[in-house]
This record gives structure tokens, sequence and C-alpha cells, in this order.
């Protein structure tokens, strides 16, 4: 198991140090973050109504992906409403705005599905100058795990790096988790899920075989669609959220999931009722995992640019960010933020250098649709499968 995974699932105490992970805190515990709210809005150049009804941002993202003080905070600071959609893949998501999807002012894809967003006309340039913060927070640290180094289109939000969620007491003896290997083991048949997500499947079966997360070769995109197909017998089904609830409650022994998810699902929150499971572990495989940004972008047809715009730029002040990824359980790449954690949260949340040595960052087909094709098909047989 992961190192730093396994301390998390080993010590209980984390909870004490880890306020709110993944879920709401008690009034005493809320961050008040008005103040800075109010800062980045005002160096973002937004201009507050005169009769202080600052209208609506409408965000489209992840599930449990912004704290709640945050948002708060935010909305009573500018006198606005903060609406949030959510998507379970980036397919979805993408599907969505390419059939005409509207409303939505700051969208939080993954890093490989900007460009074709881009292409598409679904987003906006950036202007640089509206996000101080970022130009002057950003930990440089981070600059090898994103695909838009110059903000072009995209501002990073947080890192995810991608493994599987499992039970403690269902894994057979001597019986390793830390492979893509594990999902052929017939002892988890019926009990494991993966993601309903054609890149971080594919990719899956691409890095279990000794192949690129990228690759681009027709031979090893069908070598991956066959092993994912070996591993069907066993897989209850593909969903993106269920493994959250359902790794707990002992419907799925293991799911392929998120590490800021299951991090949340190990320490627990107590004041929502979900104490904190030292029975539930996560492991990254040894062969390769998919390190994914999500980042913020603003629709080109946004009504409100001027607060998604301030919302970028509050999301990089340092506090605002410590307490963001107190929330979400996973790394921001915001250095004061980052510099305000515990240093065993710290060391919880963030991989080292040597740890990060086996992700593989996902990139994008940028201008090669053909790919796109080979991946779209090879997704539409394995799900051909699952319809049988």
């Amino acid at each position: 198991m992961h190192s730093t995974i396994k301390a998390l699932a080993a010590s209980l105490t984390l909870a004490a140090f880890v306020s709110g992970c993944g879920g709401g805190s008690g009034e005493e515990d809320r961050v008040d973050l008005t103040a800075q709210a109010l800062a980045a809005a005002e160096a973002s150049g937004f201009v507050p109504a005169e009769d202080g009804d600052g209208g609506v941002l409408h965000i489209y993202i992840w599930s449990d992906y912004i704290s709640p003080d945050v948002l708060e905070s935010f909305e009573n600071a500018l006198g606005v409403k903060v609406v949030i959609d959510t998507f379970d893949s980036n397919e979805a998501m993408y599907a969505k705005m390419k059939a005409g999807g509207t409303g939505y002012d700051l969208i939080v894809p993954s890093s490989y599905q900007v460009t074709a967003m881009a292409q598409e006309g679904m987003i906006e340039k950036l202007d640089h100058a509206r996000i101080p913060n970022v130009v002057r927070n950003f930990d440089p640290a981070f600059a090898a795990q994103i695909l838009d180094p110059g903000f072009t289109y995209s501002v990073p939000y947080a890192v995810t790096y991608t493994g599987f969620a499992y039970l403690k007491n269902k894994i057979p003896e001597g019986v390793d988790v830390a492979t893509w290997g594990v999902l052929a083991n017939e002892a988890f048949k019926g009990r494991i899920s993966l993601l309903d997500d054609l890149r971080e499947v594919i990719g899956a079966g691409l890095m279990s075989l000794g192949y690129s997360i990228n690759s681009e070769n027709p031979a090893e995109i069908d070598a991956a669609v066959a092993q994912v197909l070996k591993w069907r017998a066993n897989i209850r089904k593909f969903d993106s959220e269920s493994y959250k609830t359902e790794v707990p409650s002992g419907a799925t022994w293991l799911g392929h999931g998120y590490s800021t998810d299951v991090t949340q699902v190990i320490v627990g929150d107590e004041e929502a009722g979900a104490p904190a499971r030292d029975d539930i572990g996560f492991a990254l495989p040894r062969e390769g995992f998919a390190v994914v940004f999500d980042e913020m972008v603003i629709a080109s047809g946004a009504k409100r640019k001027d607060l998604a715009y301030a919302f970028i730029n509050y999301i990089y002040d340092g506090e605002v960010a410590a307490a963001n990824m107190d929330y979400i359980c996973g790394p921001t790449p915001v250095r004061p933020g980052i510099e305000l954690l515990d240093d065993d949260y710290r060391s919880l949340i963030m991989l080292s250098s040597d740890e990060l040595v086996n992700g593989q960052l996902m990139r994008s087909f940028d201008g090669k649709p053909e790919v796109q094709e080979l991946y779209n098909k090879a997704w539409d047989r394995i799900k051909a499968t699952e319809a049988k």
C-alpha cells in the first residue's frame, strides 16, 4: 500500500487535525474568509452592484469539491449567490456542453479535456491581469503536472491520483492490492467497481500492460481493451460516484477511485454521522497511476465573467486555499496555502517526488481526432460488453 495513505488509514488521530476534511464543520470551527473574498474580488476588477445584489455565479464542477466555508464567505462578501451543478465524468460534462448546455460561468474539467473545449469555442482565453493571485501564488513545484503552464485557457484547481479504495477485511491473505492485476482475482468477483470514465479505464488497461496512459498506438489500445474485458467478469459496475458509499457499506470490496474522495471517506466526518474508517485503505498501482489536475475555466457564454474572475483569484488566496485543501483532502497548487497546512496533513495529501515516479500525467490528444476516435470506439466496445 502507498506509504502516505497507509499512514492515514493506520492513525485515526489524524482526524483531530484534519478539521472538516470532506465534510461540514461545527459552528466553532467555521472559517470566515470574507475579507479575503473582498480583497480578491477588488484585485480582479470586480465592481459591486450599487443595490448590493451581486447576482448569481453558476459553477459546473465535480461533487464535494469546494469547501462550504469558502463558498459561504464568497457569497457573504460580495452579496452574491453561488449555484453549484455537478458532473461525474469529463465525458458527461463535455457532451452536455457540446449539446448546447449553457448557463455556466465557471467550469472545472480535468486538464486533458480543456484543449477540446477551447477548440470547440466553449471557453475563453484568460486575462491574467484579472487573476493576480494566480500569477503570484502558483507553486512552481506543480508545473510538471499541468498541461497549460501559461494559464492560457485554464488555471489549476486541484490534483487527484487514481487508485483503489478497498475493505481491508475482505482482502485475502497474501493478495497485493497495489497492482492492476488484482482486478483479475476471482476472489473479488462481483465486488469491484471501475470509474465510468473512458480515459481512466482504458488508461488502466494500458498501464497494466506497461504502456503509456496516453498511448496513440492502435495495437496497444486494442490490447488495453482486451485486458479490461478480461477484468470484466469480476466487475460489478462502472460508476464514478458509488464507490464512496459502497466500499464503506461492503457492497463493493475494491473501488477504482480518486485519492481525494477516498481520503475523505477514511478520515470521516463525525458531525455528519460518518466516523473515521481504519478498515478502509487506498492503494496506488505500481505499474502506473493517473495524475490528473482539474482546472478552472471560464465559459465563453458566461453571463458573469466578472464573478468568475473574482472567484478564481479568491481560490488562489493562501488562507482560502488552505481551507479548501482541509475540506477536499487533496492538494491545490497554491504555495502560501500549502505553507499554512499542518506538517502532518501536508505530508498526508501530497506525494513526494519519489512517490510520483509511477504517476502518469493524463494528456489531451490535441489536434488528433483520429486518436480520440480510437478511444471512443474502444470505450464503446467495453460498454457494449457491460450492457450484455
